[in-house]
């Protein structure tokens, strides 16, 4: 699988984009797979020839959404001058998972945002960056707030860490319809068809497809009233103040 051959903020549709089967190391324009062993000797070794900064001087976040693609995140580093050097390690994660945040992004997807599911393990992927990235990567997330987890995460080989960063949406989680609770993330086509099919206002404003959904959002007004509509139909959620 190419994992750079398209990313979300280029083909919205595609969001959160391509995720890498295992944990490695994004360099440049290529991924790494490295398992995590022996205190990710491997990934430190890759780091130290590639000039970058070691695992104990970076941040660790976990990556709920496009964040977790290798193409996005370049994207992202590139646009603010960063090189793309970013362990990513794939971890049990207890209590959260991705869910719906209720906004859309100027490009056009319906993205992630953590929501709380106490008692469940997701598997995610923990970001390894140093401060110029972590600093570039809070640029790129004007609609979510940085802050630690409450709970340690374990990697693939028991490695317990402590608490990363997650982005927590600003503007709640979409609720689904019926019990109220809030939407787990699915595929962008059917979560935009769903929100269209829920809601006859939406569809007037933005049409009856995912297209031309994505297409209609890139105008700012219309952005804007489709965003005030997920806040006043879909029973938002609001974030939640643990981790």
């Amino acid at each position: 699988m190419d994992l750079f051959a398209d990313d979300p903020m280029a083909l919205p549709l595609t969001y959160p984009g391509r995720i890498p089967p295992g944990s490695g190391v994004l360099l440049d324009d290529t991924y790494v797979p490295h398992e995590w062993r022996e205190g990710g000797a491997a990934v430190a070794a890759l780091l130290a020839s590639a000039g970058q900064a070691p695992l104990d001087a970076r941040h660790r976040v976990v990556a709920v959404g496009s964040n977790a693609a290798p193409g996005q995140l370049r994207r992202k580093f590139r646009d603010h001058g960063v090189r793309p050097v970013v362990p990513m390690t794939v971890a049990r994660v207890p209590g959260i998972a991705p869910g719906v945040s209720a906004h859309v992004s100027k490009w056009g997807y319906v993205p992630a945002a953590p929501i709380e599911t106490p008692g469940e393990t997701s598997r995610l992927f923990v970001l390894w960056l140093d401060e110029l990235q972590l600093a570039a990567l809070d640029l790129t997330e004007p609609n979510y707030r940085r802050r630690p987890l409450e709970r340690p995460v374990t990697l693939e080989d028991g490695t317990r860490l402590p608490p990363p960063f997650v982005y927590e949406g600003r503007h709640g989680c979409v609720a689904a319809p019926g019990d109220g609770r809030p939407r787990r993330l699915t595929s962008q086509p059917a979560l935009i068809q769903s929100l269209l099919d829920a809601s006859a206002a939406l569809r007037h404003l933005c049409g009856g497809t995912p297209e031309e959904f994505v297409a209609s959002v890139r105008d700012d007004t219309v952005r804007e009233a489709a965003y005030l509509l997920l806040q006043r139909e879909s029973r938002v959620r609001r974030p939640a103040g643990g981790g």
